[in-house]
């Protein structure tokens, strides 16, 4: 025999399952609270009404569904860090798909002191909450190509994070970067090695064959350090680049 509630009577529930109700909710509130923040100050600073400020990713939560997982604090530093070296106020540094990154680099920026070089940044990303920052140009993997075409060779140095470990998503991803990145120009003389523009590419390590392949041309390596997420993340995450640095060395490729 089934029971059935009358409009009369309440449905109740535990103490616990309100509790987790409420905590949702407040979380919700105050991220949208946040952002709404972050989205006024972002209009203020690109009147010129405003001296910038602190961004977190806080204000961003995390879309599992569109495969957003943000970087810890200190990876998102230590890549921007690396982007930034010996970056020329002349240059543009690219972000692919890695939105914490480009926050990051916001924020080294505003806090440099003036006589810094600063290079451009442009943030290519399919969340359209990012369109709070002026250098945000709406980015889908699935048309690789289809970006303002003056954008074209412009980008000096570029980092990058396909949003899927899939091979039509890294490739697509590849076809993106090399439009975007400057030309390699010529060694003057066949001693000279080519100067190829900075890249910094963090994936899955299943992901280590094709992202070799198909940059190839850019002399990309993998390289042994660790890039951690906010939220911690169960694929073993690569960091490939194309450029010493002191702060990592190169991982040995298995025969």
């Amino acid at each position: 025999m089934s029971h059935h509630v009358s409009d009369d009577e309440e449905l109740t529930l535990s103490a616990s399952t309100l509790e987790a109700l409420k905590a949702f909710y407040a979380e919700r509130d105050a991220r949208a609270e946040q952002f709404a923040k972050l989205k006024a100050q972002a209009e203020e600073q690109h009147a010129g009404r405003q001296q910038e400020q602190i961004l977190c990713m806080e204000a961003f939560a995390e879309d599992w569904n569109e495969s957003q997982f943000w970087y810890s604090e200190e990876t998102a530093n230590f890549l921007a860090t690396e982007l930034l070296d010996g970056a020329t106020a002349d240059m543009t540094i690219g972000i692919v798909s890695a939105p914490s990154v480009f926050v990051a680099l916001k924020n080294m920026l505003n806090a440099a002191p003036p006589e810094q070089p600063k290079p451009k940044l442009l943030l290519l990303e399919h969340d359209n909450r990012f369109s709070v920052f002026s250098e945000f140009v709406f980015y889908d993997f699935a048309q690789p190509l289809k970006l303002p075409p003056h954008l074209k060779g412009t980008v000096d140095r570029i980092a990058c994070d396909p949003p899927f470990l899939s091979e039509d998503c890294q490739t697509k991803t590849a076809l993106t970067v090399r439009w975007l990145l400057k030309p390699t120009p010529k060694p003057s003389s066949p001693e000279q090695r080519p100067q190829l523009p900075r890249m910094i590419l963090c994936t899955g390590e299943r992901m280590q064959t094709l992202v070799l392949r198909l940059y190839k041309s850019l002399g990309l390596k993998t390289t042994d350090y660790e890039p951690k997420h906010a939220r911690g993340l169960s694929n073993e995450f690569y960091c490939y680049a194309n450029f010493e640095s002191e702060r990592w060395g190169w991982r040995v490729q298995e025969e």
